[in-house]
Protein backbone atom coordinates (compact mmCIF):
# COMPACT_ATOMS: atom_id res chain seq x y z
CA UNK A 1 0.00 0.00 0.00
CA UNK A 2 1.54 3.27 -1.25
CA UNK A 3 0.07 6.84 0.54
CA UNK A 4 1.34 10.41 -0.73
CA UNK A 5 0.78 13.45 0.99
CA UNK A 6 -0.20 16.68 -0.50
CA UNK A 7 0.08 14.64 -3.76
CA UNK A 8 -0.96 16.32 -7.54
CA UNK A 9 -2.87 14.55 -9.98
CA UNK A 10 -2.11 15.65 -12.82
CA UNK A 11 -0.71 11.98 -14.08
CA UNK A 12 -4.61 11.09 -12.50
CA UNK A 13 -6.91 13.45 -14.92
CA UNK A 14 -6.60 13.81 -18.35
CA UNK A 15 -7.95 17.51 -18.47
CA UNK A 16 -4.38 18.16 -17.27
CA UNK A 17 -5.79 19.66 -14.19
CA UNK A 18 -3.08 20.64 -12.10
CA UNK A 19 -4.99 20.12 -8.44
CA UNK A 20 -3.86 18.25 -5.47
CA UNK A 21 -5.16 16.03 -3.06
CA UNK A 22 -4.93 16.20 0.71
CA UNK A 23 -3.52 12.25 1.20
CA UNK A 24 -3.25 9.42 -2.57
CA UNK A 25 -3.77 5.73 -1.48
CA UNK A 26 -3.06 3.04 -4.17
CA UNK A 27 -3.99 -0.38 -3.07
CA UNK A 28 -2.43 -3.28 -5.13
CA UNK A 29 -4.89 -6.26 -3.57
CA UNK A 30 -7.98 -6.79 -2.16
CA UNK A 31 -6.49 -7.77 1.59
CA UNK A 32 -5.53 -3.89 1.26
CA UNK A 33 -8.56 -2.01 0.06
CA UNK A 34 -10.06 -4.43 3.00
CA UNK A 35 -7.74 -2.46 5.84
CA UNK A 36 -8.15 0.76 4.28
CA UNK A 37 -11.88 0.44 4.30
CA UNK A 38 -12.29 -0.89 7.90
CA UNK A 39 -9.41 0.56 9.37
CA UNK A 40 -9.15 4.81 10.62
CA UNK A 41 -7.70 5.93 7.00
CA UNK A 42 -11.11 7.32 5.79
CA UNK A 43 -12.41 7.92 9.29
CA UNK A 44 -11.65 11.98 9.02
CA UNK A 45 -11.78 12.89 5.31
CA UNK A 46 -13.36 12.50 2.62
CA UNK A 47 -12.61 10.44 -0.33
CA UNK A 48 -12.90 9.80 -3.81
CA UNK A 49 -12.11 6.74 -5.75
CA UNK A 50 -10.43 7.48 -9.12
CA UNK A 51 -9.39 5.21 -11.96
CA UNK A 52 -6.67 7.54 -15.00
CA UNK A 53 -9.24 10.77 -14.50
CA UNK A 54 -10.32 10.32 -17.60
CA UNK A 55 -13.52 11.20 -17.09
CA UNK A 56 -13.45 13.70 -14.18
CA UNK A 57 -13.07 17.85 -14.28
CA UNK A 58 -11.20 18.61 -11.16
CA UNK A 59 -12.51 22.07 -10.28
CA UNK A 60 -10.34 23.47 -7.96
CA UNK A 61 -7.88 20.78 -5.22
CA UNK A 62 -9.37 17.86 -3.56
CA UNK A 63 -9.39 17.98 -0.16
CA UNK A 64 -9.69 14.14 0.97
CA UNK A 65 -8.44 11.21 -0.06
CA UNK A 66 -7.93 9.35 -3.31
CA UNK A 67 -8.05 6.08 -3.87
CA UNK A 68 -6.77 4.50 -6.37
CA UNK A 69 -6.71 0.46 -7.60
CA UNK A 70 -3.04 -1.20 -8.30
CA UNK A 71 -4.68 -4.69 -8.98
CA UNK A 72 -3.31 -5.48 -12.26
CA UNK A 73 -3.72 -8.74 -13.80
CA UNK A 74 -5.69 -10.88 -16.39
CA UNK A 75 -6.32 -14.42 -16.18
CA UNK A 76 -8.33 -16.96 -17.59
CA UNK A 77 -10.94 -18.67 -15.26
CA UNK A 78 -12.57 -20.87 -17.63
CA UNK A 79 -12.22 -21.96 -21.31
CA UNK A 80 -13.99 -23.93 -24.31
CA UNK A 81 -13.94 -24.41 -27.58
CA UNK A 82 -16.15 -21.80 -28.04
CA UNK A 83 -15.23 -18.95 -25.25
CA UNK A 84 -13.30 -17.96 -22.72
CA UNK A 85 -13.62 -16.07 -19.33
CA UNK A 86 -11.13 -14.01 -18.45
CA UNK A 87 -10.51 -11.84 -15.13
CA UNK A 88 -9.00 -8.56 -15.27
CA UNK A 89 -7.86 -6.48 -12.08
CA UNK A 90 -9.65 -3.05 -11.88
CA UNK A 91 -6.65 -1.39 -12.24
CA UNK A 92 -5.38 -2.55 -15.49
CA UNK A 93 -5.17 0.29 -18.04
CA UNK A 94 -7.92 -0.95 -20.44
CA UNK A 95 -6.33 -0.31 -23.50
CA UNK A 96 -4.14 -3.06 -22.69
CA UNK A 97 -6.70 -5.34 -22.00
CA UNK A 98 -8.02 -4.91 -25.49
CA UNK A 99 -4.83 -5.61 -26.94
CA UNK A 100 -4.20 -9.06 -25.17
CA UNK A 101 -7.18 -10.16 -26.38
CA UNK A 102 -6.90 -9.87 -29.48
CA UNK A 103 -3.38 -11.19 -30.13
CA UNK A 104 -4.96 -14.45 -27.76
CA UNK A 105 -7.15 -14.31 -30.87
CA UNK A 106 -10.51 -13.35 -28.41
CA UNK A 107 -13.41 -11.66 -30.09
CA UNK A 108 -15.73 -8.75 -28.65
CA UNK A 109 -13.38 -6.40 -27.02
CA UNK A 110 -12.01 -5.36 -30.17
CA UNK A 111 -14.54 -2.59 -31.22
CA UNK A 112 -13.66 -0.44 -28.11
CA UNK A 113 -9.93 0.14 -28.84
CA UNK A 114 -7.79 2.92 -27.27
CA UNK A 115 -10.53 4.16 -25.36
CA UNK A 116 -8.60 5.56 -22.14
CA UNK A 117 -8.76 4.63 -18.54
CA UNK A 118 -8.79 1.64 -16.35
CA UNK A 119 -10.85 -1.42 -16.33
CA UNK A 120 -12.97 -0.80 -13.09
CA UNK A 121 -13.83 2.54 -14.37
CA UNK A 122 -14.93 0.89 -17.82
CA UNK A 123 -16.88 -1.25 -16.15
CA UNK A 124 -18.66 1.43 -14.10
CA UNK A 125 -18.98 3.68 -17.09
CA UNK A 126 -20.48 1.14 -19.41
CA UNK A 127 -17.92 2.27 -21.98
CA UNK A 128 -18.56 2.14 -25.58
CA UNK A 129 -17.48 2.70 -29.27
CA UNK A 130 -18.29 1.47 -33.20
CA UNK A 131 -21.75 0.01 -32.00
CA UNK A 132 -20.60 -2.43 -28.92
CA UNK A 133 -20.42 -1.64 -24.87
CA UNK A 134 -18.67 -3.05 -22.27
CA UNK A 135 -21.67 -4.68 -21.44
CA UNK A 136 -21.99 -7.07 -24.32
CA UNK A 137 -18.52 -8.83 -22.97
CA UNK A 138 -19.17 -8.81 -19.20
CA UNK A 139 -19.97 -11.87 -17.46
CA UNK A 140 -19.85 -10.34 -13.95
CA UNK A 141 -18.43 -7.42 -11.90
CA UNK A 142 -16.43 -7.87 -8.58
CA UNK A 143 -16.61 -5.07 -5.73
CA UNK A 144 -15.82 -4.06 -2.20
CA UNK A 145 -18.69 -2.26 0.10
CA UNK A 146 -17.32 0.43 2.36
CA UNK A 147 -17.52 -2.67 5.28
CA UNK A 148 -14.98 -4.92 3.55
CA UNK A 149 -17.49 -7.05 2.19
CA UNK A 150 -17.22 -8.55 -1.19
CA UNK A 151 -19.93 -8.53 -3.66
CA UNK A 152 -19.71 -10.29 -7.10
CA UNK A 153 -22.84 -8.75 -9.70
CA UNK A 154 -24.15 -10.58 -12.66
CA UNK A 155 -24.32 -8.77 -15.88
CA UNK A 156 -28.04 -8.29 -15.55
CA UNK A 157 -27.60 -7.26 -11.90
CA UNK A 158 -24.89 -4.17 -13.17
CA UNK A 159 -28.33 -2.22 -14.79
CA UNK A 160 -26.79 -1.20 -18.01
CA UNK A 161 -27.84 1.42 -20.20
CA UNK A 162 -26.14 4.05 -21.94
CA UNK A 163 -23.11 4.87 -20.37
CA UNK A 164 -24.89 4.07 -17.10
CA UNK A 165 -24.46 1.16 -14.23
CA UNK A 166 -25.87 0.71 -11.01
CA UNK A 167 -22.65 2.01 -9.91
CA UNK A 168 -23.21 5.41 -11.08
CA UNK A 169 -26.81 5.10 -9.49
CA UNK A 170 -28.35 3.44 -6.84
CA UNK A 171 -24.50 2.53 -5.13
CA UNK A 172 -22.49 5.26 -6.46
CA UNK A 173 -20.26 5.88 -3.65
CA UNK A 174 -20.83 2.78 -1.58
CA UNK A 175 -18.98 0.13 -3.47
CA UNK A 176 -15.76 -0.36 -5.31
CA UNK A 177 -15.02 -2.51 -8.31
CA UNK A 178 -11.65 -4.70 -7.78
CA UNK A 179 -12.35 -6.76 -10.58
CA UNK A 180 -14.23 -8.19 -14.12
CA UNK A 181 -14.72 -10.90 -15.90
CA UNK A 182 -15.50 -10.91 -19.31
CA UNK A 183 -16.69 -13.44 -21.43
CA UNK A 184 -14.90 -13.54 -24.99
CA UNK A 185 -15.31 -15.30 -28.09
CA UNK A 186 -13.06 -17.62 -29.76
CA UNK A 187 -14.71 -18.47 -33.03
CA UNK A 188 -14.82 -15.27 -35.09
CA UNK A 189 -17.71 -12.87 -34.38
CA UNK A 190 -17.03 -9.49 -35.49
CA UNK A 191 -20.00 -6.56 -34.48
CA UNK A 192 -19.82 -4.67 -37.66
CA UNK A 193 -23.03 -2.29 -36.67
CA UNK A 194 -21.34 0.88 -36.97
CA UNK A 195 -22.07 1.48 -40.16
CA UNK A 196 -18.25 2.74 -41.53
CA UNK A 197 -16.62 0.35 -39.01
CA UNK A 198 -16.29 -2.18 -42.29
CA UNK A 199 -15.25 0.08 -44.81
CA UNK A 200 -12.98 1.45 -43.33
CA UNK A 201 -11.26 -1.94 -42.51
CA UNK A 202 -11.60 -3.46 -45.77
CA UNK A 203 -9.81 -0.35 -47.24
CA UNK A 204 -6.78 -1.35 -45.28
CA UNK A 205 -6.60 -5.35 -45.48
CA UNK A 206 -9.03 -8.40 -44.50
CA UNK A 207 -11.24 -8.57 -41.97
CA UNK A 208 -9.99 -9.61 -39.09
CA UNK A 209 -9.28 -9.18 -35.32
CA UNK A 210 -5.81 -7.03 -35.35
CA UNK A 211 -7.09 -4.93 -39.14
CA UNK A 212 -10.33 -3.90 -36.95
CA UNK A 213 -8.10 -3.31 -33.55
CA UNK A 214 -5.90 -1.45 -36.28
CA UNK A 215 -8.23 0.40 -38.39
CA UNK A 216 -10.04 1.85 -34.77
CA UNK A 217 -6.79 3.19 -33.19
CA UNK A 218 -5.99 4.93 -36.18
CA UNK A 219 -9.23 6.76 -36.22
CA UNK A 220 -9.47 7.48 -32.96
CA UNK A 221 -5.64 8.88 -32.94
CA UNK A 222 -6.98 11.54 -35.89
CA UNK A 223 -10.07 12.15 -34.53
CA UNK A 224 -8.96 12.67 -31.23
CA UNK A 225 -6.57 14.90 -29.52
CA UNK A 226 -3.67 13.37 -27.24
CA UNK A 227 -4.04 14.32 -23.78
CA UNK A 228 -0.60 15.03 -23.54
CA UNK A 229 -0.67 17.63 -25.65
CA UNK A 230 -4.39 19.24 -25.78
CA UNK A 231 -5.88 17.87 -22.35
CA UNK A 232 -9.62 16.35 -22.58
CA UNK A 233 -12.04 13.90 -21.35
CA UNK A 234 -12.64 12.38 -25.18
CA UNK A 235 -16.82 12.84 -25.16
CA UNK A 236 -17.80 15.46 -22.68
CA UNK A 237 -21.55 15.14 -23.59
CA UNK A 238 -23.86 12.40 -23.94
CA UNK A 239 -25.87 11.98 -26.92
CA UNK A 240 -29.62 12.80 -26.27
CA UNK A 241 -32.56 10.68 -26.31
CA UNK A 242 -35.01 13.20 -27.73
CA UNK A 243 -38.56 12.09 -28.89
CA UNK A 244 -39.82 11.30 -32.22
CA UNK A 245 -41.89 14.54 -32.40
CA UNK A 246 -38.71 17.03 -31.86
CA UNK A 247 -36.62 14.96 -33.91
CA UNK A 248 -39.41 15.14 -36.89
CA UNK A 249 -39.50 18.76 -36.26
CA UNK A 250 -35.34 18.77 -36.55
CA UNK A 251 -35.46 16.70 -39.44
CA UNK A 252 -37.64 19.39 -41.11
CA UNK A 253 -35.12 21.54 -41.03
CA UNK A 254 -32.40 19.34 -41.32
CA UNK A 255 -33.72 16.61 -43.57
CA UNK A 256 -30.42 14.68 -43.63
CA UNK A 257 -29.68 15.39 -39.77
CA UNK A 258 -27.49 11.78 -38.12
CA UNK A 259 -29.63 9.51 -35.93
CA UNK A 260 -30.07 5.79 -34.15
CA UNK A 261 -33.89 4.53 -33.66
CA UNK A 262 -33.62 3.67 -30.23
CA UNK A 263 -37.60 2.75 -30.09
CA UNK A 264 -40.99 3.84 -32.25
CA UNK A 265 -41.17 6.86 -29.30
CA UNK A 266 -37.19 7.65 -28.95
CA UNK A 267 -34.57 8.51 -31.33
CA UNK A 268 -30.74 9.52 -30.26
CA UNK A 269 -29.18 12.40 -32.06
CA UNK A 270 -25.19 12.51 -32.41
CA UNK A 271 -24.33 15.39 -29.44
CA UNK A 272 -21.38 16.24 -31.83
CA UNK A 273 -23.88 17.31 -34.60
CA UNK A 274 -26.02 19.28 -32.57
CA UNK A 275 -22.46 20.93 -31.70
CA UNK A 276 -21.32 21.60 -34.89
CA UNK A 277 -24.54 23.09 -36.11
CA UNK A 278 -24.30 25.44 -33.54
CA UNK A 279 -21.11 26.60 -34.66
CA UNK A 280 -18.70 25.92 -32.02
CA UNK A 281 -16.52 22.88 -33.93
CA UNK A 282 -12.71 24.58 -33.37
CA UNK A 283 -13.91 27.57 -31.45
CA UNK A 284 -12.62 28.69 -28.17
CA UNK A 285 -13.75 30.71 -25.07
CA UNK A 286 -10.59 31.38 -23.11
CA UNK A 287 -8.52 29.25 -22.24
CA UNK A 288 -10.98 26.15 -23.53
CA UNK A 289 -11.39 25.12 -26.54
CA UNK A 290 -14.04 22.80 -29.02
CA UNK A 291 -11.80 20.32 -31.11
CA UNK A 292 -11.51 21.05 -34.41
CA UNK A 293 -11.98 17.34 -35.66
CA UNK A 294 -14.42 15.94 -33.26
CA UNK A 295 -17.12 18.53 -31.69
CA UNK A 296 -17.78 16.55 -28.70
CA UNK A 297 -14.72 16.93 -27.25
CA UNK A 298 -13.82 20.17 -25.23
CA UNK A 299 -9.88 20.80 -24.72
CA UNK A 300 -7.81 22.45 -22.24
CA UNK A 301 -5.95 24.48 -24.80
CA UNK A 302 -3.41 25.62 -21.96
CA UNK A 303 -3.66 26.15 -18.43
CA UNK A 304 -7.29 26.11 -18.42
CA UNK A 305 -9.12 25.78 -14.92
CA UNK A 306 -11.95 23.44 -13.98
CA UNK A 307 -13.86 26.56 -14.23
CA UNK A 308 -12.98 27.53 -17.43
CA UNK A 309 -13.72 24.45 -19.28
CA UNK A 310 -17.42 24.42 -17.46
CA UNK A 311 -17.95 27.82 -18.77
CA UNK A 312 -17.29 26.81 -22.28
CA UNK A 313 -19.64 23.43 -21.72
CA UNK A 314 -22.72 25.48 -20.36
CA UNK A 315 -21.89 28.15 -23.25
CA UNK A 316 -22.48 25.56 -25.85
CA UNK A 317 -25.96 23.87 -23.74
CA UNK A 318 -27.73 27.15 -24.44
CA UNK A 319 -26.73 27.51 -27.49
CA UNK A 320 -28.25 23.65 -28.11
CA UNK A 321 -31.04 24.28 -26.29
CA UNK A 322 -32.13 27.41 -27.76
CA UNK A 323 -31.66 26.28 -31.19
CA UNK A 324 -32.66 22.92 -30.97
CA UNK A 325 -34.87 22.39 -27.65
CA UNK A 326 -32.78 19.84 -26.88
CA UNK A 327 -30.53 19.56 -23.45
CA UNK A 328 -27.17 18.21 -23.34
CA UNK A 329 -25.64 16.73 -20.30
CA UNK A 330 -21.76 15.94 -19.69
CA UNK A 331 -20.75 12.46 -19.64
CA UNK A 332 -17.79 14.05 -17.24
CA UNK A 333 -18.03 14.01 -13.94
CA UNK A 334 -17.24 17.40 -12.09
CA UNK A 335 -15.31 17.03 -9.35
Amino acid sequence: MNINENFSLLPFNTFGMDVKCRYFIEYSNTDELNKILTGNLLANDNFLHIGRGSNLLFLSDYKGIILHSGIHFISVTEETNDHVLVDVGSGVIWDDVVDHCVKQGWYGAENLSLIPGETGAAAVQNIGAYGAEIQDIIESVSTMDMAGNIRIFTKKECGYGYRESIFKKELKGKLIVTSVRLKLSKKPAFNLRYQQLEADVKKTGELSLENIRKTIVATRQYKLPDPAINGNAGSFFMNPVVSVDIFNAIRQMHPTVPHYQVSDEWVKIPAAWLIDQCGWKGKSLGRAGVHDKQPLVLINKGGATGEEIVALAKKIQQDVKSTFNIDLHPEVNYI
